[in-house]
């Protein structure tokens, strides 16, 4: 392992001072403040350790907490940190099976201790929003999604269990009482921010609380057009996991129909089953290093990205190289791919998506790379790190005005009242 790839340990006397070198200063309310740092779990680099990055340059002396760290399987600037996780830690195997441990990670996360901190911010879509903080400690969530088998992946996650009515049943219990428990802790955050328009309409509806929007950030200095400018060639690209809610299905139906080439680069469960389903006209690559993923952004013809996602950041890059996006017009690809990136369909269908190829192919293929490029830029990294950090920044600032933590608003009447459906 890279001699810089390590676990910091702690100032004496707890969490140090937030500092960061003179190239990467933090707003003045920030500076000298003591932080901790949350997130669910630490066994990967994906988008939302792509946003815990950017807090740990800025911050690299705070505390981060995390369930579980598989060491090495991050950034460097996160595997810097003085990183603290619970007792699922210590389970034997437990990078193999950790999701399989859902009920029992609220009982991890009650573990964690927070002292002598004048600010907590956690990112989550699980258990990290939960956390303890000190009275009249600010605690500002990042909020990727309200917990997804508690709420919206419900039905998904209990359609498993339909052949199996007792365990069913069983399983719609546990759901509601972690729906209960999401809920309540909740109450735990005094400002939240969502990654996008979707999530904070979720918020509202799962929490009755409002929230600020800080769509999370895209490395548009790596993604970028080639700068030869060769034409586009003749095939289609999709860029994803292969499980079934991304839908990758749809797009190797849409076009085997009509013979089009379709690149799928990507890796997961259900690779088997779409390489059987293909044809001959599919490629499968894998997972791709991101320069790979780079290149081919350059060449596709377009992108496709038929799952609904609640930001998506698979878009946002292809549209950095100059892509076009075709997209399902849900979720996070409808705020983020304008017209003049690609087109957008409206039902989640092997028929919209085959159409919407269609439509875009005999118009002419209308797209303006420059356009596409423009609208990248205003995620990119530093875009993300100004606004998150000035958010953050208001915060403080705030506190220091006002003894104690700000009163939670209210988004909706009923605040605290449970809606779920039947088990």
């Amino acid at each position: 392992m890279d001699a810089s790839i390590r676990e910091r340990q702690p100032d004496a006397g707890g969490l140090g001072l937030a500092t960061s070198p003179p190239d990467d200063a933090v707003p003045p309310a920030l500076a000298g403040l003591r932080i901790a740092l949350v997130h669910d779990w630490l066994t990967g680099m994906r988008g939302g350790e792509k946003c815990l990055d950017v807090l740990c340059r800025a911050f690299p002396k705070a505390l981060l907490y995390t369930l579980i760290h598989r060491k090495g399987s991050t950034s460097p600037a996160i595997e810097s940190m003085a990183i603290r996780t619970s007792p699922l830690q210590r389970a034997p195997g437990v990078f193999r099976y950790y999701r399989q441990l859902l009920p029992i990670m609220p009982a991890a996360a009650a573990t964690w201790r927070l002292r002598n901190v004048d600010l907590v911010v956690s990112l989550s879509h699980c258990v990290a929003k939960s956390v303890r903080v000190p009275v009249g400690v600010p605690h500002v969530c990042y909020c990727f999604t309200p917990m997804r088998y508690a709420w919206q992946g419900r039905e998904a996650y209990l359609q498993g269990w339909s052949d199996r009515p007792l365990r069913r049943a069983m399983a719609g219990s546990l759901l509601n009482r972690l729906q209960d428990w999401d809920l309540a802790t909740a109450r735990r955050v005094s400002h939240f921010v969502a990654i996008s328009e979707t999530i904070r309409g979720r918020i509202a509806e799962c929490y009755h609380r409002e929230s600020t929007v800080v769509p999370p950030p895209v490395d548009a200095d790596f993604y970028r057009p080639d700068p030869l400018a060769p034409p586009r060639e003749d095939f289609y690209l999709v860029v994803s996991a292969l499980v079934p809610y991304k839908r990758v299905d749809q797009a190797i139906a849409a076009c085997r129909r009509s013979g089009r080439r379709l690149i799928v680069i990507g890796a997961g469960p259900d690779r088997a089953r779409l390489e059987a389903a293909a044809g001959p006209s599919a490629t499968f690559l894998g997972w791709q290093p991101d320069d790979v993923i780079r290149d081919h952004y350059r060449r596709c013809r377009a992108l496709l990205f038929p799952g609904e996602e609640d930001f998506g950041i698979v878009p946002v890059e292809a549209m950095a190289c100059g892509a076009p996006v075709i997209a399902l017009g849900r979720g996070g690809a409808a705020e983020t791919v304008a017209d003049a990136c690609g087109r957008l369909y409206d039902l989640p269908t092997t028929d919209a998506l085959a159409s919407a190829i269609e439509t875009w192919e005999s118009e002419g293929h209308p797209h303006d790379p420059a356009a596409a490029r423009a609208r990248a830029e205003s995620y990119a990294l530093p875009v993300f790190r100004r606004r998150l950090l000035t958010l953050l920044a208001d915060v403080a600032a705030s506190r220091d005005r006002h003894a104690g933590v700000p009163r939670p608003h209210i988004a909706a009447a009923g605040a605290g009242k449970r809606r779920r459906r039947d088990a």
